[in-house]
């Protein structure tokens, strides 16, 4: 049986193959996550993705279903990806503050073996409430918003922001369920194969 990987070193991640009770291998992929110029979000968003996924399923030396994934937050037609300091993670926030914006995640899996590919991605819209510079500072100060996309964490001390989400909840975190289960069963797989054993 091949092995299921995530080719991806995010903790939100990790806890949703978790919660799904999956075992899993978690490599982090080294591939560059610059999006490709003049490429429409959801194209850039699985570009990266498969971008990720091949990294790591070019390195294995075993059978394996490798999952890539990338993130990002789009503003009135503007890509956003993760911040580079604290300062631009106070740009975005406050550009963010008050509007409603998409949150794409493009997911890709590779079979390691037979270099088959499927690439999938969800679109989730988020409203962020108005916040003031003094509660964007004090946010950007606690580290959270420097390895997200937009800045923000929707499942951590960002939540406070969020006035409402329009569709998967999931796909804000970095891993839209429902869609990497639509690309496994278009392999033929049901994602439960990989579940943990019954301890009980």
């Amino acid at each position: 049986m091949k092995r299921l990987v995530l080719a991806s070193g995010s903790p939100r991640r990790q806890e949703i193959l978790e919660q799904l009770g999956l075992s899993f291998e978690v490599i982090k992929s080294d591939a560059d996550e610059a999006f490709p110029e003049g490429c429409p979000p959801e194209q850039a968003a699985v570009a990266v993705a498969l971008r990720k996924a091949r990294d790591v399923a070019n390195r294995l030396k075993y059978p394996a279903l490798v999952v890539g994934a990338d993130t990002i937050v789009v503003l009135k037609g503007e890509i956003m990806g993760k911040p580079v300091d604290t300062e631009q993670a106070f740009q975005m926030l406050s550009r963010l503050s008050g509007e409603e914006h998409i949150v794409i995640t493009g997911v890709a899996v590779t079979d390691s073996e037979s270099g088959e590919e499927r690439t999938g991605y969800q679109a989730t819209m988020v409203k962020m409430k108005d916040i003031c510079p003094e509660s964007i500072r004090r946010y950007v100060s606690t580290g959270e918003p420097l390895d997200k996309a937009g800045a923000y964490a929707v499942q951590g001390k960002a939540a406070v922001f969020i006035e409402g989400i329009k569709g998967c909840y999931f796909n804000v975190v970095g891993l839209p369920i429902t869609i990497l289960d639509s690309i496994f069963r278009s392999l033929g797989i049901d994602l439960f194969q990989f579940s943990k054993p019954d301890k009980s």
